[in-house]
């Protein structure tokens, strides 16, 4: 996508508005219209890469990134895993194969959560999402589905932590008849 022409017309907006205000107007519109130039690409690029990671947000776990080749924005997009790796338990899963509780399709309902994390951990997330080219939203979805895959393959939830036995004497409490 060529930033070009929406730079251009930009500057035939600013500089028609310009004209209202006489030659001095127009002299000082000249003068701005050059420094602006990178300005007006950067902001481009901006509201580019906002709406990807939106999309991206819907396309959980595929994204879609901007790149910047030349002076031209580029989209590529990487679409979520074919539906057979993310399909709901219908009882027939043979052996290795993994059936995650991700519904996919148009009817499937994004939900909103509120996550706490340590600083530290958020930091180790984004560095992570960044390194691969990733928001933290979408990051972090694959992730979790990806966690609930290793669950799916060792067969059931882990047991939960018991209780040691804590017998140290032969004594006893309580009331007897």
């Amino acid at each position: 996508m060529e930033l070009t022409q929406y730079v251009e017309n930009l500057r035939r907006e600013l500089t028609t508005a310009a004209e209202v205000g006489g030659e001095d107007a127009r002299a000082l519109a000249d003068r701005l219209l050059a420094p602006l130039d990178a300005a007006v690409r950067l902001t481009l690029l901006e509201a580019l890469s906002a709406a990807a990671e939106e999309i991206s947000a819907e396309l959980a776990p595929g994204f879609v990134d901007v790149r910047l080749r030349g002076g031209a924005a580029g989209f590529v997009v990487t679409p979520p895993p074919a539906p057979a790796a993310a399909t709901a338990d219908d009882g027939d899963a043979g052996p290795g194969e993994v059936r995650l509780p991700i519904a996919e399709g148009d009817d499937s309902a994004m939900v909103r959560i509120n996550l706490r994390l340590p600083a530290n951990l958020k930091a180790l997330i984004e560095d992570a999402a960044a390194g691969g080219g990733l928001s933290v939203n979408a990051w972090i979805v694959r992730a979790a589905a990806a966690g609930l895959a290793n669950e799916g393959r060792r067969g059931s939830r882990p047991a939960p932590a018991q209780k040691p036995d804590r017998t140290v004497g032969q004594s006893y409490s309580g009331w007897g008849r």
